[in-house]
């Protein structure tokens, strides 16, 4: 089983895609939607983002601590997943 976290945007259409093509697949993740944070822990989101992806585009897909998809790109997760 791979390990998928997200970053994403609760207003953002390409991360409720990139989450519905999870979900379609039963891939498990963890999420975290930066604009609903606040404060020190929305500046350390923010800084994640940028710190794994080089910029600030969402959804942010990162797999197994070592793959970074930026954005909905179905071929790409699903190469990186195995589905």
């Amino acid at each position: 089983m791979h390990k998928v976290f997200v970053y994403a945007l609760s207003t953002c259409p390409y991360c409720r895609a990139a989450r519905a093509y999870l979900d379609e697949n039963d891939v498990e993740y963890d999420v975290v939607e930066v604009d609903k944070l606040e404060g020190d822990e929305y500046k350390a989101a923010v800084e994640e983002v940028r710190r794994v992806s080089g910029g600030t585009a969402f959804p942010v897909i990162v797999i197994d601590d070592e793959s970074v998809i930026v954005g909905f790109n179905k071929k790409r997760i699903k190469e990186e997943l195995g589905l």
